[in-house]
């Protein structure tokens, strides 16, 4: 219970890795705005939090919309009166195209989510956390953060711009007590995914991927982003960690 009195952030709270990180912050003790456009699933976490004995609230929030950041982080304001950790998760798989074929309306839609989303939600929760002189942001990245992945031109764009937004804030903001990593995971057992794991041989390719033989749990997530928070990690900052089962070692 090391986070009692601490208010959370998390942004694509609906379900997958969101849901499991805000169990995770809630199950510490932290205070926790679950944040996402699926409203049922939202909500659906928030019991999920509170049956598990924790607090939370949602709010609906397009992180790819400016003004519904604001409006997500006033009201984490307004109704814990703080915020120091955050984890800027939303985000979306897109189309699936070579990169001379792809959409411009999808890749549009992708870095508005993926990568403008992440600095908007760091836009307005630093200066917040400024004024309890600190605070921790993760921000979901991805294995595709690191390497290149055939028909994703879009996604594979924002998760890289990911990181080097990242690294940018930590540079800017660690003196003044606000720590920022980037958590990289890999092929996730998620919603997001659910479309790969019911092709067959799609779904074996992928575990085929990973020397561990399995996609990840996004409980194994929300451990490291957690952790992350933590004042276990108190000398770290403007680091990628990655959760892939041995992808990028490959």
């Amino acid at each position: 219970m090391e986070m009692i009195d601490k208010a959370a952030i998390v942004t694509g709270g609906g379900s997958g890795i969101g849901r499991a990180t805000a169990l995770a912050f809630a199950r510490r003790g932290a205070r926790v705005v679950v944040s996402d456009v699926d409203e049922r699933g939202g909500n659906e976490t928030v019991k999920d939090v509170e049956s598990d004995g924790g607090h939370a609230i949602f709010v609906r929030a397009d992180v790819s919309q400016s003004a519904d950041v604001k409006a997500m982080v006033d009201t984490t304001i307004r109704t814990y009166g703080r915020l120091d950790y955050a984890c800027n998760n939303a985000g979306i798989a897109g189309a699936t195209a070579p990169t001379a074929d792809y959409p411009e309306e999808a890749w549009s839609k992708v870095i508005a989510v993926n990568l403008s989303g992440v600095f908007f939600c760091m836009k307005y929760e630093i200066p917040e956390m400024l004024k309890l002189g600190g605070g921790a942001i993760v921000n979901m990245a991805s294995i595709l953060g690191w390497v290149g992945f055939a028909n994703s031109p879009a996604y594979v764009a924002a998760k890289h711009g990911v990181l080097g937004l990242t690294k940018t804030a930590a540079l800017e903001y660690s003196s003044r007590g606000i720590r920022v990593n980037a958590v990289c995971p890999a092929f996730i057992s998620t919603p997001m995914i659910e479309k790969f794991e019911s092709d067959e041989a799609l779904d074996k390719m992928l575990i085929g991927l990973h020397p561990m033989g399995r996609l990840g749990k996004p409980e194994e997530v929300a451990e490291l982003v957690v952790w992350l928070c933590s004042d276990a990690a108190s000398f770290i900052t403007g680091s990628a960690h990655l959760v892939d089962g041995g992808y990028v070692a490959r």
